[in-house]
């Protein structure tokens, strides 16, 4: 056997073996991108939704949880008016 006779029946050796990781790889890359990119959009979408509103919610608790306190001070005081008048 020759030299390009050897390398012939090896390239077509490692083209048989080859052939089907080209396929699994083209099979990973289409469900790639038709499934799993499309569901993380989706997850990224709805995470960064819920954090936005997530993010607003706490900065109105934090004034809600400031005018409570305020809330508080201005009832004490008035309670102790209220018990010194009667």
């Amino acid at each position: 056997m020759t030299d390009n006779e050897l390398l012939l029946t090896l390239s077509t050796l490692f083209d048989k073996k080859l052939k089907p990781l080209e396929q699994r790889l083209k099979n990973i890359e289409l469900s790639l991108e038709n499934d799993i990119k499309p569901r993380l959009q989706t997850i990224e979408a709805c995470y960064t939704s819920t954090h936005d509103r997530y993010k607003n919610s706490v900065e109105g608790y934090e004034t809600m949880q400031a005018d409570l306190e305020i809330l508080k001070k201005v009832i004490g005081a008035h309670s102790e008016k209220l018990q010194k008048l009667a």
